[in-house]
């Protein structure tokens, strides 16, 4: 089960229903259904080229074009068919999940929010955050933001279970 559903369809519905509080525009809405799909589809194993073939038949994102070719052009863009896709393609030329991060980070712009959707559908693809990169971060947090955390993988367990990568 992919943390509280266990279909695409339950994943898409879940996800509109969530990005209308913050992105209730269609092009938001398809933005996190992109994403949350991307993250379902790695954590139920599919490889790399079924996740770009059902996000790009599905949404319309034009996933062949490479971080070397978008990147001379690419200027800050917020709005998710502007970041989305540019996230996707970091995850898709990733080797692990440094080197996701890093390349959504090498594109510039919204880089913080596309290294976020990067590196949550890489977490999904690899197993986990490194438990170095993953103790980093945790250590930034405020308390308040650790107690959530830490409720969450009590109820559904770990993002960083797989002992390769953790």
């Amino acid at each position: 089960m992919w943390w509280r559903v266990d279909t695409a369809e339950d994943v898409l519905a879940e996800a509109a229903r969530s990005a209308a509080v913050t992105h209730n525009h269609p092009e938001g809405i398809k933005g996190a259904q992109a994403t949350a799909l991307a993250v379902f589809l790695a954590r139920s194993g599919a490889d790399k080229e079924s996740i770009r073939s059902e996000i790009q038949d599905r949404f319309g994102y034009d996933l062949t074009r490479s971080l070397d070719a978008i990147r001379p052009a690419y200027r800050f863009d917020v709005s998710c068919q502007g970041s989305v896709p540019e996230s996707l393609i970091a995850f898709l030329e990733s080797i692990d999940y440094e080197s996701a991060v890093r390349n959504a980070i090498s594109l510039g712009g919204d880089a913080d929010t596309m290294a976020c959707v990067a590196g949550g559908i890489v977490q999904a693809f690899y197993g986990a955050v490194p438990k170095q990169i993953a103790r980093e971060v945790r250590s930034r947090l405020p308390q308040g933001f650790r107690e959530v955390l830490d409720r969450f993988e009590s109820r559904y367990g770990s993002a960083n279970e797989n002992p390769g990568m953790a």
